[in-house]
């Protein structure tokens, strides 16, 4: 059977939100799965989200009507699979905190912007992180307010450089969790769609968003 996937996509330009649903539509495609993309979160209303066996949210900051979250919400919890990364996901809709408790996290800082930093694999015999050992990265270094229930299969140290009283705190960079019955899984690299031309990068978002989908 055909799985399904949904990617809608919107909010701050900076994030490149359109070119990157395009990159994460071209990971899952070869997979055999059939990909509906749609601008804004009206896109949720469009369609009958509990029929789609993986959602992509894509939208940095920006708002949602409170029947749109609603949807999202009751389909996840129903069973469909959450997958995103970077700022589409882990900083979509500030005001919505029952989106924030579905996600795992909410981007708070990136101290230096663009800045050379190490992820930490912790579990490396997840699936997902199978065969990809610690890692250097250019790009935003979130820190982020998360769950503590999270599983977290990656994580990024920061130093004191840029805020000396963060420093030596470790921070999830990749988890996995659930939310009702929906698999969510989520990345905090990916600043631009450029940055899926880092192996590490994209194979993480893959294989977390064919780990999610139901």
């Amino acid at each position: 059977m055909t799985k399904t996937a949904l990617i809608f996509w919107g909010g701050w330009e900076g994030h490149t939100p359109r070119e990157s649903a395009e990159r994460v539509a071209s990971l899952l495609s070869p997979h055999g799965v059939d990909v509906t993309v749609g601008e804004g979160t009206k896109t949720l209303l469009e369609h009958d989200l509990t029929g789609f066996d993986l959602i992509v949210p894509m939208v940095t900051m920006s708002t949602i009507e409170k029947d749109e979250v609603a949807a999202l919400l009751r389909a996840v919890k129903g069973g469909v699979g959450l997958a995103g990364f970077h700022g589409t996901m882990g900083d979509s809709f500030r005001n919505e905190v029952e989106y924030q408790f579905m996600v795992g996290g909410q981007w708070v800082s990136h101290p230096g912007n663009i800045i050379d930093y190490r992820v930490n694999v912790t579990k490396p015999d997840d699936p997902i992180m199978a065969g990809i050992g610690d890692f250097p990265y250019r790009s935003e270094q979130y820190y982020m307010h998360v769950d503590p229930s999270n599983e977290v299969l990656a994580t990024t140290r920061f130093t004191g450089e840029y805020l000396d009283f963060i420093d030596g705190v470790e921070m999830p960079v990749v988890w996995k969790k659930r939310f009702g019955q929906g698999r969510v899984f989520y990345s905090s690299l990916g600043h631009q769609a450029s940055e899926f031309d880092v192996p590490e990068m994209r194979t993480i978002l893959e294989r977390g968003a064919l780990w999610a989908m139901r």
